[in-house]
């Protein structure tokens, strides 16, 4: 959140949240504070955080109760009880924001929390009316900053001076070319040297196609066209003129709209706080399934060695014919010595070892195989969750957090025990179901033990399973045995099938349908592995599968 973002935010706050009464903190997470604060208009819930990588402050929907027992927060309730919100400020160009509260508006401040939004120095600290340190999110010791530490009881000193100039709306155009162009540096280093206040991403909105041209190889018009972008973010920084515009790509902007100011949006903080959330989302989606994935291919790694050594003691088996000819050509000498008969005999031995090994090293192999295939399929489970944007963000972190918990279980064994509630969840699993246009229950296994209990477990006679043919992917079962399936019940089951597979991609996919009657477990395979007889072949076509998830009155239930 830069000091754009920051103004606009606060633009819109005021008229709704100045004055107010605080009514509720709690901390979520331990970077984040949540306040609860009723004005005339309604009860307004702000988030917040001084987390490095994402410090905000920005309006949330009102959120569930979580985290209000945090020492923190039960600080926060205590001090702020019954005081009012009287004043909601920031200076400059300072990502520093300041709540003061009162008994009530007109009344001396009692108590002062601050927002300090500066990347990984972001913090939050509630100050008394001396301004002396109460409470803070995170301590700075002296050892980490010899500058400004802080801890409890100490009187508050603000962050340092920014460097740079603060930008001017009365500086001429020449006096402001000549400050950017005073080093031959690219115009995006130039802004954020020169100036305060300007981020990436507003470096970015200024510079346009220029963000990375060095500064003196710029046209008198290239200059003269950032001049008036410059002024034009300026005027509405100051008229306070902001707007909220969503780019294709994700990204927002606040200003530099023609029509900033002219439709105000009293809910901008509140549609910030949305987009926030939506980015923090997906940026633990993305973690947690890097984490996954780095984990399988260390277990890939591990399982390819050990099928690659048992195979090459597999060919080294293919000797044992010859040893045995040998062996035979010595006994059927006319008269063999003592020597000749105990290399026969040792020949022989040899043979039948190599013999006797065999069957033990293709068990080995096929179980190699199997942990391959396992960690293959794992491999396409996570990406139907990253393509799963029908399905809310909690929904797919937790179906993640449950493969990973699995696979620790099937890879790892002996190096992590069950505990009572994996256990009850695992006994009980959750697959996507949705319904048939012919009101039939169709289920989609998510992981291998979804996978297990829907095909082999949980199916009944006159259900039907589909699965693309030859291709990682989950079960799908057509509950079929509840009532007649007519041809749109096993279109959408077969579309499904080839959606929640690795050739999800393709524009048809072949799609292999058995009853479950004929589906038999593999014994000791994983979870999940079935092996069936006779199939009918169908055609599933991915995309209109996708097309019925995203339908609105289509509503994906699972668990």
């Amino acid at each position: 959140m830069d000091l754009t973002t920051l103004r606009a935010v606060l633009w819109d706050l005021r008229p709704r949240l100045v004055p107010s009464r605080f009514e509720k903190a709690q901390q979520p997470d331990p970077g984040t504070i949540q306040l609860g604060c009723r004005s005339l208009k309604g009860m307004v819930w702000l988030e917040l955080s001084w987390q490095a990588e994402a410090p905000r402050l920005v309006e949330v929907n009102p959120p569930p109760r979580s985290g209000s027992g945090s020492t923190f927060a039960q600080q926060l309730q205590h001090s702020l009880r019954q005081l009012a919100l009287v004043e909601l400020h920031q200076s400059g160009f300072e990502r520093v924001v300041e709540f003061r509260f009162a008994q009530r508006p007109g009344e001396p401040i009692h108590r002062i929390l601050v927002l300090e939004l500066m990347g990984r120095h972001s913090n939050l600290l509630l100050l008394d009316e001396q301004r002396r340190i109460i409470a803070l999110g995170r301590q700075v010791r002296e050892h980490q900053s010899r500058v400004r530490p802080l801890s409890t009881g100490d009187s508050y000193s603000p962050p340092p001076t920014l460097q740079g100039l603060a930008p001017d709306r009365t500086e001429s155009f020449e006096r402001w070319q000549a400050r950017l162009s005073l080093v031959p540096i690219p115009l995006r280093k130039a802004f954020q040297q020169t100036y305060q206040g300007i981020s990436p991403a507003l470096a970015a909105q200024l510079a346009g196609d220029n963000l990375n041209k060095p500064v003196d190889t710029l046209e008198t018009n290239q200059w003269r066209d950032l001049y008036e972008r410059w002024c034009l973010w300026l005027d509405q920084l100051h008229l306070e003129q902001f707007v909220l515009v969503v780019e294709n790509d994700g990204r927002y902007r606040v200003w530099g709209s023609p029509d900033a100011g002219v439709n105000p949006q009293p809910s901008l903080a509140l549609k910030l706080g949305c987009l926030h959330q939506q980015c923090l989302e997906h940026r633990a989606l993305a973690r947690v399934s890097h984490e996954l994935r780095q984990r399988l291919e260390r277990w890939r790694s591990k399982e390819q060695t050990a099928h690659d050594d048992q195979r090459h003691r597999l060919e080294a088996t293919d000797g044992h014919g010859v040893l045995q000819s040998q062996a035979d050509a010595l006994l059927c000498l006319g008269n063999p010595s003592r020597d000749q008969v105990d290399e026969a005999q040792s020949l022989y031995r040899r043979a039948k070892k190599l013999r006797r090994s065999r069957p033990i090293l293709e068990q080995r192999i096929e179980h190699h195989q199997q942990r391959l295939q396992l960690i293959t399929e794992s491999e396409t489970f996570i990406e139907d969750q990253l393509s799963a944007e029908w399905q809310d963000y909690k929904a797919r972190l937790s179906a993640l957090n449950d493969l990973q918990e699995e696979l620790e279980q099937l890879l790892k064994p002996k190096e992590r025990r069950r505990d009572a509630r994996l256990q009850r969840r695992q006994d009980q699993p959750s697959p996507l179901e949705l319904i048939t246009p012919g009101r039939l229950t169709v289920q989609v296994g998510r992981n291998h033990r979804q996978n297990d209990w829907i095909s082999l477990r949980q199916a009944r006679s006159g259900d039907l399973w589909f699965h693309a043919q030859e291709c990682p992917g989950s079960h799908v079962v057509l509950k079929s045995s509840n009532g007649l399936a007519d041809e749109a019940d096993l279109a959408m089951a077969t579309d499904l099938a080839a959606y929640f597979s690795r050739a999800r991609g393709n524009k048809q996919v072949a799609v292999v349908m058995v009853p479950t009657d004929q589906l038999q477990r593999i014994p000791g395979a994983a979870p999940g592995t079935v092996r069936h007889g006779q199939a009918e072949i169908r055609w599933g076509e991915p995309q209109r599968a996708e097309q019925r998830l995203l339908a609105p009155s289509l509503s994906p239930q699972s668990g």
